[in-house]
């Protein structure tokens, strides 16, 4: 049996003005979502049409230019990526990256209220490890920060990824006054079941209905409070992302820390994220952004497509100027998370 010849590396890498090599593309395949979190959207959103969208060989072509030019890890988000009509066709054919050897790795961010429908196909096509967003194991709180959400089904999701052989790790939104009682209790069920658990920030993107100030829990003063539970070590684990990790003595377990206000994660930022209309953002706290679907539908060459993705790059920012206004409660950015791609 022969093994796939490996790619050769990219010629000309992507590398913005600060040296910093661009590795990483996250891609929002639609805006829409099954759920309503109160952090992330308005309860009742207005979603692009569908028309908007790029297909799902548009995207596969986005996609592999940048595989092409260096990226070595994909990240496929929404909204809520797998509410994206047959989107299992698109990680099939990202999956040729990964059997050539050009892509490092191919992963998903979901709420995992569809997991159960998709899990042993994502295994299938090369996806090794998830993140799952949960913020609460108490089903009622769970109804009422997702509006909409049912948490025996994320819950059915999650066993039904790990007996698919993915790795899950969750991802907790620190709220203020709503989980801080629940972040010990978290990490322990999350360690049990061989899981990795990352806290993140609240982030002032896009109007929702409340103040973010009273949602704003400091991730300084939340580990603080976890050291008087857990033993916490600085952990060297990274994954690619921005998160910060420790290991808890007790459980073996690692916690990460996402922590865009009190110390943002700009420094090393190897990441640009591409919405499900050809928008590329090169910082997620920024508004500049790189229309990228005129040069895509321009011609069948991906020459013009490739200029403007180096244009982009070198207009990347140094960093991120994200802050909670607690006075007027106008977003750092007008546009939800949703819309910007995990």
């Amino acid at each position: 049996m022969t093994t796939p010849e490996k790619s050769p590396a990219p010629a000309f890498e992507l590398v913005d003005p600060f040296g910093r090599g661009i590795e990483y593309l996250r891609v929002s395949v639609t805006d829409r979502c099954d759920f309503r979190c109160v952090y992330c959207m308005s309860e009742h959103m207005s979603f692009l049409p569908k028309q908007d969208l790029l297909t799902l060989e548009e995207l596969d072509r986005l996609c592999s230019a940048f595989v092409r030019r260096g990226v070595r890890k994909l990240r496929i988000t929404g909204g809520e990526p797998l509410v994206r009509r047959d989107i299992m066709t698109l990680f099939r054919s990202l999956s040729r990256h990964l059997d050539s050897g050009a892509l490092q790795e191919l992963t998903l961010t979901t709420n995992g209220s569809q997991l159960q429908r998709f899990a042993r196909e994502l295994a299938e096509y090369g996806v090794k490890r998830i993140n799952v967003s949960l913020d609460t194991l108490d089903a009622e709180k769970f109804r009422a920060i997702t509006r909409w959400g049912a948490l025996d089904k994320v819950l059915a999701g999650i066993d039904a990824a790990q007996e698919a052989g993915l790795k899950v790790k969750i991802n907790a939104v620190a709220l203020k006054d709503f989980n801080e009682d629940e972040f010990v209790p978290m990490i322990r069920w999350a360690h049990g079941r061989g899981m990795d658990i990352t806290f993140i920030e609240v982030m002032p993107l896009g109007e929702v209905d409340g103040h973010r100030a009273d949602q704003y829990l400091p991730l300084s003063q939340m580990r603080a409070g976890l050291m008087d539970h857990l033993t916490l070590e600085e952990s060297s684990h990274r994954t690619g992302g921005p998160a910060r990790y420790f290991t808890a003595k007790e459980t073996g377990g690692r916690i990460g820390f996402i922590t865009p206000l009190t110390h943002n994660f700009c420094e090393s930022c190897n990441r640009v994220r591409l919405t499900c209309t050809g928008t590329l953002f090169m910082c997620l706290g920024q508004e500049d952004a790189a229309d990228l679907r005129k040069p895509l539908r321009q011609s069948e060459s991906d020459d013009a497509l490739m200029r403007a993705i180096e244009a982009a790059i070198s207009r990347k920012p140094k960093g991120h100027d994200f802050v909670i206004d607690r006075k007027t409660n106008i977003p750092a950015v007008g546009r939800h998370m949703s819309m910007t791609g995990g």
